[in-house]
Parts: structure tokens; C-alpha cells; sequence
């Protein structure tokens, strides 16, 4: 069986910079072998993917990535740098390794521009964003001109996690709650509802977000959603869509990234469907042969596990 993973992460030399707040988050030994494995795609990743039985993995740029640049400037000259290198990489093992392309979300022409440029002339199959940029999010009226691009280029958006704005109140003192564990499943979840009650799948009904973590959360709290939607007062918000739930169904598109565990994806495959399921594994920060493992072993038809491990990769970045 086919497998691709689509959340795997690379770095470069030169992004280390913005890493900065992501490293306190980890122990230091953990970082530092996680940093050698981001900034290699062939001596340590190939032999790790063939010991685990991954076919392909679709890289991104590692968190916070081109977000966290404040200059507009550098964001875009970055971006462009990136995903240069990034297809070179992809160039010299393309049965191997895909990839989405950094946007310079600073300026959103630019990464409207930038995301078409790496489609069509580098071969890229989408964009990824971390998080928030500078506290602005895709819900934005500027970020218009982006979602425009994505659907007219037919290519997915992959909404990944990084550092919020600020830190909630009820998180003050508990460091340990700040990051993947915790705070970044919330932000993320948060955001993707953003983009719901924001008007942007009215806007284009055929966009395509991606998030990783078995969808964050969000895939468990559609039935509750629904039913406050219909009781909360709606400040003057207007669905076309009858319920929430009809956009994360049509719209949002998850992954396993970083969830190697039966439960929650019977709940994933149960609220999304099947065909809205995709495989992922968070290298390198974690393991290969675990997420790999996982899949084969779910308990769930032949059928089903082919989508997810390559089925619904193929058909939506067209690979």
C-alpha cells in the first residue's frame, strides 16, 4: 500500500532565527535532534522513511516559518528563497518528497502571487501558514485575494500551528500547557472557525484548508456547535450554509499528524468521512515507524485505509 504523509517538516540555516520561541517549548536535547533531522532531506530522512514504509512525504516549512518575519520585504524574498530550495529538493529524489510552499503573508498580493508561482513554475501542490501573522488571520478582508488564488490554482491551504499573539490568562503559570500540547490544537481550531463565521467558504464555497492533529479538536464538537449556533444571539453574522458543521464538513480537510490513536480517528472518519481523512506522521517530531504502524493496524476496511494513505493525497494535490 501506498503511503504519503502530509504534514513533514524541513528548515534551513537561514530560518533558524524565528525558531526561537518554538525551541523553549522542547526539552534541549530533544531540539537539537529534531533541528538535524529539519535541516537534512536525504542522509537521515530517506533511510528513516524506508524503515517505516513511507513512499512519499509532502514537506513544509517548519513553524513559524515566513510568519514570523516582521519586515514585508524579507518575508517575500524568503518565501521565494524557500520554496526554491524546497523544489531543488524535491527535484533530486520526486518519488520521493513533494511539498507546499511558504507564503510572505505580510503582504497578501505578494503570497497570492508567490503560491502561483510556486504551483505552476516550480510544482509545488498548495501553500502553508503558520498560525497568525502578526496577530492578522485568514478571515481577513486583505487575505481575500489569496483564498481567490488557492481556489482559481485548485490547490489545498495546510493551516499549521505555531505561538499565538498573547497568552490566555487561564494558561499564565502553567508553561507546560503553551504549545503543541495544548494551546496550539485550541489557536488553531479557533482559527479554522474564524474563517467559518469570517464569511470566507461563503466567499468560496470550494476552498480547501488542511489542519493537522486529527483535526484539532474540531472533528468532536460539530454536533455541539450546531446546536449552540442555533441558540447563541448571532451579532449579525449570516451563514448560507444551514449549520456550522456543513462547512468543517465540506471545506476542512485533516490529518493524522501527531495522533497515532484508534479513538480519535473513528471519531475523525465518523463527523468528516472518509474521503476528508488524510495521512500524516509530524516528522521529526514524531515517529515514523509509530504513525506508520498505526495505519496499517486501524481498525478499519482496506478501502478506507487506502484513502487515507494515499487515495485522498492523490486526488487533492493531484500527485
Amino acid at each position: 500500500m501506498r503511503t504519503i504523509a502530509l504534514e513533514e517538516h524541513f528548515t534551513h540555516p537561514d530560518m533558524a532565527v524565528y525558531s526561537a520561541n518554538t525551541a523553549t517549548i522542547a526539552e534541549p536535547r530533544v531540539w537539537e535532534d529534531a533541528v538535524r533531522h529539519l535541516l537534512d532531506f536525504t542522509e537521515l530522512r530517506i533511510p528513516a522513511m524506508d524503515a517505516a514504509g513511507l513512499d512519499m512525504q509532502v514537506l513544509s516549512l517548519n513553524a513559524p516559518g515566513i510568519q514570523a518575519e516582521k519586515d514585508t520585504n524579507v518575508a517575500i524574498k524568503r518565501a521565494t528563497f524557500m520554496n526554491d530550495t524546497l523544489a531543488e529538493a524535491i527535484g533530486r529524489n520526486p518519488d520521493r518528497f513533494s511539498g507546499f510552499a511558504a507564503l510572505p503573508t505580510q503582504d497578501p498580493m505578494a503570497a497570492a502571487n508567490e503560491l502561483e508561482r510556486a504551483v505552476v513554475e516550480l510544482g509545488l501542490k498548495g501553500g502553508v501558514v503558520n498560525a497568525h501573522t502578526h496577530g492578522k488571520y485568514l478571515d481577513d478582508p486583505s487575505f481575500r485575494v489569496l483564498w481567490e488564488r488557492m481556489v482559481d490554482l485548485d490547490v489545498p491551504l495546510y493551516l499549521h500551528p505555531a505561538n499565538g499573539v498573547d497568552l490566555p490568562h487561564v494558561l499564565s503559570g502553567h508553561p507546560e500547557l503553551v504549545g503543541p500540547m495544548w494551546s496550539w490544537g485550541n489557536d488553531t481550531a479557533s482559527h479554522v472557525l474564524r474563517c467559518v463565521f469570517g464569511g470566507v467558504f461563503d466567499d468560496f464555497p470550494e476552498a480547501k484548508l488542511m489542519v493537522g492533529h486529527m483535526g484539532e479538536g474540531l472533528p468532536y464538537t460539530l454536533w455541539r456547535l450546531d446546536s449552540r449556533w442555533s441558540w447563541h444571539f448571532h451579532h449579525g453574522i449570516k451563514l448560507k450554509r444551514e449549520k456550522p458543521s456543513d462547512y468543517i464538513r465540506h471545506n476542512l480537510y485533516i490529518t493524522t499528524s501527531g495522533v497515532c490513536d484508534n479513538a480519535p480517528l473513528q471519531c475523525a472518519l465518523s463527523a468528516m468521512g472518509a474521503d476528508h481523512v488524510l495521512f500524516s506522521t509530524d516528522y521529526p517530531f514524531e515517529d515514523l515507524p509509530t504513525a506508520t504502524s498505526f495505519l496499517r493496524d486501524a481498525p478499519v476496511s482496506d478501502e478506507v485505509r487506502a484513502k487515507i494513505a494515499h487515495g485522498n493525497a492523490e486526488r487533492l494535490l493531484k500527485l
